[in-house]
């Protein structure tokens, strides 16, 4: 995904200039390999349009945006984001490519000449400042997929009819975890923060929301119009000098289910003779808890970021967890806790066994299993730890 400097405005072509011309443009889709910063760690993509009488050719790029916009700010927060189809230079569009060391490479498509001036007065009519923008969406309407469904509007849905019904097994959380694996708090961010509708399994027109998996994809399928697979030749034009895309790693859950067994017990065990050290440890797990839950409360019911709705995640990190502060606070400086305290932590330690119980449901489940066990024993340690202190002992 690219950002849109201020003097890189929409270079735009007449829609009927390739109906005009000699010869049919020669089509290819460009595919950047993923850089290191955060944005640039889904990779990127193009579609390109070049003219074989005078050898220009032109980016279209779906993946500007203007952050100079005053309202970019909320629109961003509430998952309204704009943005749009810039054309440009093939050799402008490489240049920060070949500096920042990110590998780029053409798949030339098989078109008939009538596709190929379709696709290409579609193209520019799209590029016209009144048609450029777009509401976005990370996962099912971005840079690749308006790359991907351009191509599927030329093939009169023929990509869309090949690619339907075959799937890897994936889903938008596991491309986004393992894209996102370089970055830890990028990688925990999406972990955390996408809900069910994440998990559901993706065929390949759906994965496709991922450059590399739309570039995959499209070895695969062949043209309606002939008969013939539609990637004709593939070229690299740069080299990746970066680390390599990240492959998928199977997540095992009996770590994190030993990490939680051993701080909650650690806690319980703890309390028993300085309970007052146990509460004031509790604060800030419990300050963290109830700031994410609150977080997600605010996605699901005050954004349009629709992969973060009904997060299960909040049967773990609960805006209840903010209640338990005062009596925390309380039993730290060795006084009672009182009655709500008690009841509320009773309560945090039982919802992560209703977040166990959706877990297992087959009707829409998230892949959390590794939260739930390290989260629910560490809320039962501290359930344990930390109940009926009307007279604890001075640390």
């Amino acid at each position: 995904m690219l950002r849109l400097p201020l003097l890189w405005l929409l270079l735009v072509f007449s829609a009927g200039a390739w109906a005009q011309a000699g010869h049919a443009p020669r089509i290819g889709v460009v595919t950047m390999q993923p850089g290191e910063i955060f944005f640039e760690r889904f990779g990127h993509n193009a579609i390109l349009v070049e003219d074989p009488d005078s050898g220009e050719a032109t980016a279209y790029n779906f993946g500007y945006f203007d952050p100079t916009e005053p309202d970019f700010v909320a629109r961003f927060v509430k998952g309204r984001m704009r943005y749009q189809l810039v054309a440009l230079p093939l050799a402008q569009d490489l240049r920060y490519y070949e500096q920042v060391g990110r590998g780029v490479s053409i798949q030339w498509l098989a078109l008939t000449d009538a596709q190929a001036r379709a696709l290409a007065a579609s193209l520019a009519d799209n590029a016209r400042p009144e048609n450029a923008h777009y509401r976005y969406d990370y996962f099912t309407d971005n840079c690749s997929t308006r790359v991907r469904d351009a191509l599927d509007a030329t093939l009169d849905g023929g990509l869309a009819r090949q690619t339907q019904g075959r799937s890897h097994g994936t889903s938008f959380r596991s491309e986004a975890l393992r894209l996102a694996s370089p970055a830890p708090w990028m990688w925990l961010g999406f972990d955390i923060g996408l809900g069910p509708a994440a998990d559901v399994p993706q065929p390949l027109w759906g994965e496709s929301f991922v450059p590399m998996r739309l570039s995959s994809a499209l070895r695969e399928v062949d043209n309606p119009a002939t008969g013939k697979p539609l990637v004709a030749a593939e070229q690299d034009v740069l080299p990746q000098r970066l680390p390599p895309e990240p492959v998928e790693q199977s997540r095992a859950w009996w770590p994190w289910a030993l990490a939680g067994a051993l701080l909650g017990y650690g806690a319980a065990w703890l309390a028993r003779r300085r309970p007052r050290l146990v509460a004031a440890g509790a604060l800030p797990v419990w300050t963290l808890a109830g700031t994410l839950g609150a977080l997600m409360l605010f996605i699901w019911f005050g954004t349009e970021h629709r992969f973060g709705w009904a997060n299960r995640n909040l049967f773990l990190l609960s805006p209840l967890c903010w209640l338990l502060l005062p009596g925390g606070w309380r039993i730290a400086r060795g006084r009672p806790a009182g009655r709500l305290f008690d009841l509320v932590l009773a309560a945090v330690a039982l919802l992560p066994v209703v977040g166990l119980f959706f877990y297992w449901l087959p009707v829409s489940p998230q892949q959390n299993l590794h939260w739930i066990v390290l989260l629910g024993p560490i809320h039962a340690g501290l359930w344990v730890a930390l109940r009926s202190k009307a007279a604890p002992r001075a640390a």
